[in-house]
């Protein structure tokens, strides 16, 4: 693991361990790059972001797998769109 150094918008370093993937995710997501998924239930009535992905196509692939995770876990009327966007916490509303 490489040790990143991560400035954020209030100019304070933030110093972590991560590997080289996820540190490419938190930096295109830090851009606005990152593909997320806004997935929202009715049954519960809760809005989930999946993400960040740096690829539609990693995000098609690995998107049946959430949805199914939130199906057998008892959600209804599930809707999702995908969104190019800069996300942060938190990630359930």
């Amino acid at each position: 693991m490489k040790i990143i150094f991560f400035i954020t918008r209030i100019k304070t370093i933030i110093i972590f361990p991560m590997s080289p993937a996820r540190a490419f995710r938190v930096f295109f997501n830090s851009l606005g790059l990152a593909w997320w998924v806004r997935v929202e239930t009715k049954e519960p009535s809760v809005i989930y972001w999946f993400g960040p992905f740096l690829t539609k196509r990693t995000l098609y692939v690995r998107l049946p797998l959430f949805l199914d995770d939130l199906t057998e876990e008892g959600s209804k009327y599930i809707d999702h769109r995908l969104i190019r966007t800069r996300k942060v916490e938190p990630l359930t509303t």
